[in-house]
């Protein structure tokens, strides 16, 4: 009896492998990453650094750059060979976005090709106030036609750190 026990395990082909669970399997996984693969997006704003201040002939026009300076109460806004433009302080415990985006749109009328900014920030600026300036730098919402959309002001934005001393009021 035992011989033939042992010839039916002998006699069974160790090479063929059930693999109808692992197809299964992969049927119902490959279709499934697939899927959730569409939705993992990563965004990715392009920064650049503050460009150094060069020395300009006095004969020449001066150009107009735009600074945004991130302070602990307030925001200023100015030219960086112009001086302070606006300085919007701390509505409550918040900064003034609102003031600020009618501001910017503001200028853009007044630059329509000024397409860069430099947004200056304190070292203990929190990275949400840093997240809302540069939204409404970039970008503001307008009424058009009776519906709402979103007007380009300054996509290119440059970070850098606030310098201690604060803006000196323009002069003409």
């Amino acid at each position: 009896m035992r011989n033939r026990f042992n010839r039916r395990r002998h006699s069974e082909d160790p090479g063929d492998i059930n693999i109808t669970a692992f197809m299964n399997l992969m049927v119902i996984l490959v279709p499934f990453l697939l899927m959730t693969a569409v939705f993992s997006r990563i965004t990715i704003l392009e920064l650049n650094l503050p460009a150094a201040a060069s020395a300009s002939n006095q004969d020449e026009p001066q150009e107009f750059h735009l600074e945004i300076v991130v302070r602990a109460d307030g925001i200023e806004v100015g030219d960086r060979d112009g001086g302070l433009i606006k300085r919007l302080p701390l509505q409550g415990d918040d900064q003034d976005y609102e003031q600020l985006s009618k501001l910017l749109q503001q200028i853009k009328a007044r630059f329509p090709d000024k397409l860069d900014a430099t947004l200056l920030l304190e070292p203990d600026t929190d990275y949400e106030t840093m997240v809302q300036v540069m939204d409404n730098v970039r970008s503001a919402q307008v009424v058009q036609a009776g519906s709402v959309v979103s007007a380009e002001l300054f996509p290119e934005i440059s970070i850098g750190d606030a310098p201690d001393t604060r803006m000196k009021v323009a002069t003409k």
